[in-house]
């Protein structure tokens, strides 16, 4: 069997999650040919990823059905047995008109915002007539619920190899580490907030670019803190453990944006528990399936940078209660979040759907 794949735009740093299931469906000789709705963001490839860009075509610009006219011209002399797409929204339009002209079932992977994208009544539509809807977290799949179509919960996984447990570094400066693009639904603004009320100053290293970074400089300039908050460029998989070994603790401060976007479970969340590191994340979407309160993590109200630094003052001030989190979070993670086994689980669903 093989599946063609439609992404959105290909490879992009952050989405670690596609090209790690790409990968798998490769590695289980599912994978056909690829299409992406734009081009990538010019980011350096995450690892990997370099054996898959001579294989990603980018349609052309256009509409969903003129893209999947394109679709269709391309795997019309190919042995395909169906068109799965990751994203609910254009992607997912693409998938479904393709796959009819080419009388083939199709299929999507929802991640979060995605399913936000377009009207429920859509959603529902596209799901009714999909061979199967993957959501990789319990909130998405309540919302595609909410909508009218069910989804099946594959959770994304983690490499455990290429994040693993070292040493906790010294507390002298106590170092705090958030990781993910510079938009508002991160929280990174109510983190330099609670760098303001902690009851002695840390080093703060935010690792991501986006459109928030200006006003995020301007709020630690402001604040005086250009010497603890660090704003610092985005990193590969490659250079991220190193990020993780470095740090005492990770903070992953989620809130509800103004449109109502807001995270799934970051794939930070995931790999600072792989690293054995302890979390402390916001009471927002599916953070809490991964973090614990007291026993994987910490938990905060999101938007409450009192509350944030609270968290962190705890941390700062106890040595065994991140040890005893961070080793719980590594047990979890190896428990329910093995990259492996959940892109063989995928996988194997994936092929019945499509059979």
């Amino acid at each position: 069997m093989k599946l063609a794949v439609i992404t959105s735009g290909f490879p992009r740093t952050s989405e670690t999650f596609v090209l790690n299931e790409l990968l798998a469906l490769d590695a289980h000789g599912l994978l056909g040919p690829v299409f992406a709705t734009k081009p990538g963001d010019g980011s350096p490839l995450q690892p990997g990823a370099e054996r898959l860009v001579h294989r990603v075509r980018v349609l052309p610009p256009g509409s969903a059905q003129q893209q999947a006219r394109a679709v269709a011209g391309a795997l019309a002399n190919a042995r395909v047995h169906g068109i799965h797409a990751y994203f609910a929204h254009t992607p997912a339009e693409v998938a479904r008109e393709a796959a009819a002209l080419l009388g083939i079932p199709y299929g999507f992977s929802v991640h979060a915002r995605d399913a936000r994208k377009i009207e429920p009544s859509e959603l529902r539509s596209r799901g009714a007539g999909a061979a199967c809807v993957v959501a990789c977290n319990a909130d998405v799949a309540r919302e595609v619920g909410a909508a009218g179509a069910t989804a099946t919960l594959f959770p994304h996984g983690v490499d455990l190899r290429r994040f693993h447990p070292q040493p906790e570094p010294g507390a002298d400066p106590f170092t705090l580490l958030a990781v993910g693009r510079l938009v508002p639904k991160k929280g990174f603004d109510v983190l330099v907030e609670a760098a303001t009320r902690l009851e002695q100053p840390a080093v703060v290293r935010i690792v991501g670019d986006g459109p928030e970074r200006a006003g995020l400089e301007s709020q630690v300039r402001a604040a005086g803190l250009h010497g603890c908050v660090r704003l610092e460029r985005p990193v590969t998989h490659d250079e991220l453990p190193a990020a993780y070994a470095s740090a005492n603790a990770v903070v992953v401060p989620s809130v509800r944006d103004a449109t109502g976007d807001r995270d799934g479970l970051p794939n930070v969340v995931l790999e600072a528990m792989a690293s054995g590191r302890a979390v402390v994340g916001s009471r927002i979407a599916a953070i809490e399936s991964a973090v614990h309160d007291g026993e994987t993590g910490l938990v905060t109200e999101p938007g409450s940078s009192d509350a944030l630094a609270a968290a962190i003052d705890t941390l700062r001030a106890d040595a065994a209660l991140r040890e005893r989190l961070g080793a719980a979070g590594r047990r979890l993670v190896e428990r329910e979040y093995d990259l492996g086994r959940c892109s063989t689980r995928l996988a194997a669903f994936l092929e019945r759907a499509y059979a």
